[in-house]
């Protein structure tokens, strides 16, 4: 079954809002893994995911440790080519498309406010319209559909 993917544009605070949307998975008991650009990026989550909310921890680790098939969030980068370790919901961060799309159930894309992060976003859509997948949209600063 193709993914269902959802884009956040015009995302202020684009690690905030993954660590928001990673703790509602969390909270519903969904898996994720979240895909970001650098190792910069992804020890900025980590750090995010440990101190947000003192008592509303996320257990999560990276996707080379050995825990990462049964610890519900993963953080990934770009540049691994590691195999999913569950295939729920994706949040990529990155400027590309990730690799095996696919396999998940829901794609979730953050895009920031600069050109920079909006024209690959459109990219994206554009790569995944020709797949044919259901693609939604939302304003993230808004927080309303597009």
């Amino acid at each position: 079954m193709a993914p269902r993917v959802q884009f956040y544009h015009n995302t202020p605070d684009r690690l905030a809002l993954a660590r928001e949307l990673v703790a509602r998975a969390y909270a519903g008991g969904r898996k994720a893994v979240v895909r970001l650009p650098d190792a910069g990026s992804a020890r900025q989550l980590d750090q995010l995911l440990w101190t947000q909310e003192p008592l509303a921890f996320i257990p999560h680790v990276g996707i080379d440790s050995a825990l990462a098939a049964e610890t519900p969030v993963i953080i990934a980068t770009a540049a691994s080519t590691a195999p999913w370790p569950h295939q729920d919901m994706l949040f990529n961060l990155a400027a590309d498309v990730p690799h095996d799309v696919d396999a998940f159930r829901l794609l979730v894309e953050i895009v920031g406010q600069s050109e920079a992060e909006r024209l690959p976003a459109r990219a994206r859509w554009s790569t995944y319209k020709q797949q044919g997948l259901t693609l939604k949209a939302f304003d993230a600063e808004r927080r309303e559909a597009m």
